[in-house]
């Protein structure tokens, strides 16, 4: 008998503590989204990927004119000219690709830039989000904008506005959270 009631003491007692941890959530998208530095760094990695986008174009534009005079002009060349036009063609589409992969391929210049200009941004963010988790003695902070990582949040655990009052901005966002924690 003593041992069942030990067990049922223990299992009480692990119940309880496991009900007893705080958690709270953030929408770093609508925080982000409050803080101006981070959209005007967003907007200029805009405008210099639309930019390298248009050399892109631009480049395989050229390629494909260059392809469409050879496709016309094949029937009056000899076979050495033939040559030499598919390997410029090739050399112009392999500097095109080059081109490509060092403005946007994995660690290119974009994702350089992303860097230097917005990762400074979110590791405020987050310092925030910590500095307010340990205040408040939450055990998990979820981040509610990251996909169906929260199925469902009460509003009245959403700390995004504290993150952002912490960082000196006040939400100017219309997206708050309703009761729900739905937008």
């Amino acid at each position: 008998m003593k041992k069942i009631n030990l067990v049922l003491v223990f299992l009480l007692t692990s119940v309880t503590a496991s009900f007893s941890q705080k958690l709270a959530y953030v929408d770093t998208e609508y925080i982000l989204k409050n803080i101006p530095e981070y959209t005007d760094a967003q907007k200029r990695l805009d405008d210099i990927a639309a930019g390298w986008q248009k050399d892109i174009d631009t480049k395989y534009s050229e390629i494909e004119k260059l392809y469409k005079s050879f496709q016309a002009e094949q029937v009056l060349l000899t076979d050495e000219m033939k040559q030499q036009r598919r390997k410029e063609i090739e050399d112009k589409e392999k500097s095109a690709k080059e081109y490509q992969k060092q403005k946007f391929g994995f660690e290119g210049e974009l994702f350089k830039k992303r860097q230097e200009l917005i990762q400074p941004i979110q590791d405020n963010v987050y310092d925030a989000i910590q500095k307010i988790a340990t205040a408040k003695v939450y055990d998990f902070v979820l981040d509610k904008s990251s996909g169906s990582v929260v199925l469902f949040a009460n509003a009245k655990n959403n700390i995004s506005d504290q993150v952002l009052q912490s960082l000196g901005y006040a939400a100017k966002a219309a997206e708050s959270t309703d009761k729900d924690g739905k937008k």
